[in-house]
């Protein structure tokens, strides 16, 4: 008798353990819940599968030969193994479906993600967060990869986005505006400032064309690409290095409220236009229109309960 090249079942293992405890057919297929014959057949396969006679039928009770001797203590340890493996597998599915995978820009992530997730955990007692922080086309990639349940993002009619309709959706959970701001000169006012009278252009830290806030400005701001106004010293889609430039004195630069309220609370950043020449950014929460684990559909109902 040689190995027969087909696939090995499972069962047939649990089967010949069952054998190996009881030392009889008949006992062993009533444990197994089948009738003898079907036993008997699983037992033969797993004999025609491994080439070698397992059992020695013509002792009573029925027992392993040597070489199924050696096909049981590895079976023992599969199975074995593979039962813990699959309970282990139910405890991180369920651990899954308790968990939230948030993915955000990077200054929604730090500006305003904290205390908006707080807002939620008074209304819900929320399991694991995992927060991925990235650009937003790597953030657009995590989506539609399915790898996150939600994206936290800028959005504005100008925005391009591949999280379209039917397949997403999205609620805006607040609103950010994009203030023109500046270091304070020795007077307090600011060192780089917006000026109908324009005697040199503005050093100006700018975003990079293809970030979100790039396309919002571009859209909203159209006066921010002439050069005789203003003069890109520093282009970048972080918004937070535009900060640190512009708190060395570097140029002007619109970024979020949510991102220097401290600064301009505290004076290391000073409005450096008019109110006319702030911008409106919506904050929007994207998901898939399909249904998400109970967890994550519990956050996006209370989302929506904030709306109303």
């Amino acid at each position: 008798m040689g190995p027969v090249n087909r696939p090995l079942d499972l069962q047939w293992l649990e089967d010949l353990l069952a054998l190996a405890e009881t030392g009889n057919f008949s006992r062993a297929a009533q444990s197994r819940s089948m009738a003898q014959p079907a036993f008997s057949r699983h037992i033969r396969a797993l004999e025609e599968w491994a080439g070698l006679e397992l059992v020695d039928r013509a002792r009573h009770p029925a027992s392993a030969t040597p070489a199924g001797e050696v096909l049981l203590l590895a079976a023992r340890d599969v199975v074995l193994k593979l039962t813990q493996a699959r309970t282990q597998a139910h405890q991180a599915y369920e651990q899954a479906s308790r968990s939230l995978q948030f993915a955000a820009t990077h200054v929604l992530s730090l500006a305003f993600f904290p205390a908006w997730l707080q807002k939620i955990e008074q209304q819900l007692q929320l399991g694991p967060i995992h927060m991925t922080s990235d650009s937003f086309e790597a953030c657009e990639d995590l989506m539609l990869q399915r790898r996150v349940q939600f994206l936290l993002c800028y959005g504005h009619p100008a925005v391009r986005t591949r999280l379209l309709e039917p397949a997403f959706k999205y609620v805006c959970v607040s609103t950010d505006w994009l203030l023109p701001v500046a270091a304070p000169d020795a007077a307090g006012g600011a060192r780089h400032a917006i000026s109908p009278k324009v005697s040199q252009p503005l050093p100006l830290l700018a975003y990079s064309a293809q970030s979100a806030l790039g396309q919002i400005m571009q859209s909203e701001m159209k006066d921010v690409g002439d050069s005789a106004r203003y003069t890109p010293v520093i282009t970048s889609h972080h918004a937070v290095l535009l900060k640190t430039m512009a708190l060395e004195g570097r140029g002007i630069a619109w970024l979020p409220q949510s991102l220097v309220s401290a600064e301009m609370a505290d004076g290391r950043l000073v409005a450096a236009g008019a109110e006319a020449a702030s911008v409106p950014v919506e904050i929007r929460l994207f998901r898939a229109t399909a249904l998400l684990p109970q967890a994550a559909e519990a956050v996006w109902s209370q989302v929506k309960a904030f709306e109303t």
